[in-house]
């Protein structure tokens, strides 16, 4: 009898065991489906990311475990390691209210990028090479006369120092506005010269790039959609005066924009625009050239006819030109002989310049590309590149500029 009470009790002792061991377990359960639902990211802030995208940097953070948690998330989801990742130096989250999550993103400082083989190098305030990238980053400013040989990654670029001083000022200037030009180049003797669209600007030497600046930025808009140059390299501390070389566009018959009389009515060959503005006659084209000075147009005997295919000389110089004639010529400009006579063969322009004979391609010279391939080149980190190429080391007052037909600008 006691062997039987004995076991009576074991088995009571293990079927409490059991209840409250199962009873743990669901208490545990809804504790942590509790805590997952009670602190359920719904939403992720972003801040600091300029490289990428909020989504792109998203996606980086929330495929991380946990990353749906707003009080694990920040334990688990933090990145300090991101070698893998371009541009960037830090990932950081924290938490923001109870279903919201921070994602402060820390990149890496960059000041410039010059152009490698077939990539862009991007590097800091220091000259070190920090990422390489296949493709450019249009709000880096781009120095496209700095060529180097080689490069390693987290190692300073072989930069002469006058020149990284120059790209280090002129980045810092450019971050203070929106204004980065398309290109910078700084010549081997220190001339800085910045490319906006169809305007260069030239800055001449490091001196004075501030005030320079300035200028520029005031300037620029006054004169947006014209092509020429910017001279600014004569600016110091006494001489603000500016001047602006525009580029006068050679009027063809293609871009002529007359046609209309002076009552404004379309002719075709009046001397008017449409605003009524004089252009003069419309030029001649190619074809209008070689016609007028076509030394064809005789007959076999020698009879003018004016379209025989022989010249006074019976020399056979084919039928009267045509567009078809003329395109078929290509980038050929010849066609003239010495004395300034078409026969579409002879080596000479319409003004008299020898520009050798017609190749077959319809050009005067035979060119061809030279091979300029190079080893395959990956940007890894640590990764050593060689090339064979040379290694050639605020806000803006606007009354104090003025611009007038005269296409100078000063200092009033």
């Amino acid at each position: 009898m006691r062997t039987s009470n004995y076991r009576k009790k074991i088995d009571i002792n293990e079927k409490t065991v059991k209840v409250i061991c199962a009873a743990a377990a669901g208490v545990i359960l809804c504790a942590v489906i509790f805590f997952f639902s009670y602190f359920r990211v719904t939403k992720v802030e972003v801040m600091g990311s300029n490289h990428f995208s909020d989504s792109e940097i998203k996606k980086l953070i929330l495929k991380e475990p946990f990353a749906s948690n707003s009080i694990l998330a920040p334990l688990f989801c933090t990145k300090h390691n991101t070698e893998d990742i371009p541009y960037i130096d830090e990932l950081h989250v924290s938490r923001s209210g109870r279903h919201t999550i921070v994602i402060s993103v820390k990149e890496k400082k960059v000041v410039g990028c010059i152009p490698y083989l077939d990539s862009y190098i991007y590097f800091d305030r220091n000259g070190i090479f920090v990422e390489g990238d296949m493709t450019r980053d249009t709000t880096v400013p781009f120095f496209d006369g700095i060529q180097v040989k080689k490069v390693i990654r987290d190692e300073k670029l072989p930069i002469k120092d006058t020149v990284l001083n120059t790209a280090v000022a002129l980045a810092t200037i450019f971050s203070k506005n929106d204004m980065v030009p398309d290109h910078i180049e700084i010549s081997d003797n220190y001339e800085i010269s910045l490319l906006y669209g169809d305007i260069t600007v030239n800055l001449g030497k490091d001196e004075y790039l501030e005030d320079k600046m300035t200028r520029a930025i005031a300037i620029l808009p006054q004169i947006s959609g014209e092509k020429g140059i910017l001279h600014m390299e004569n600016i110091t501390e006494t001489v603000k005066t500016v001047t602006f070389e525009a580029e006068k566009a050679v009027v063809t018959a293609e871009n002529w924009t007359g046609g209309y009389d002076e009552n404004g009515d379309y002719t075709g060959d009046g001397e008017y625009d449409e605003n009524g503005k004089y252009v003069g006659e419309k030029p001649k084209t190619a074809l209008d050239y070689a016609l007028e000075n076509w030394v064809g147009g005789y007959d076999e005997e020698g009879d003018y006819t004016g379209s025989g295919e022989y010249d006074a000389d019976l020399n056979y110089v084919g039928p009267e030109p045509t567009e078809e004639t003329i395109d078929a010529m290509g980038d050929w400009t010849g066609g003239y002989n010495e004395s300034g006579g078409f026969d579409g063969v002879s080596e000479y322009d319409r003004d008299g310049n020898y520009v050798g004979p017609q190749s077959e391609s319809g050009s005067s010279e035979d060119t061809s590309s030279e091979d300029t391939s190079s080893e395959d080149t990956s940007l890894e980190d640590n990764s050593e590149y060689d090339s064979s190429q040379e290694d050639t080391g605020e806000e803006t007052d606007e009354e104090d500029v003025s611009y007038d037909s005269s296409e100078e600008y000063s200092e009033e």
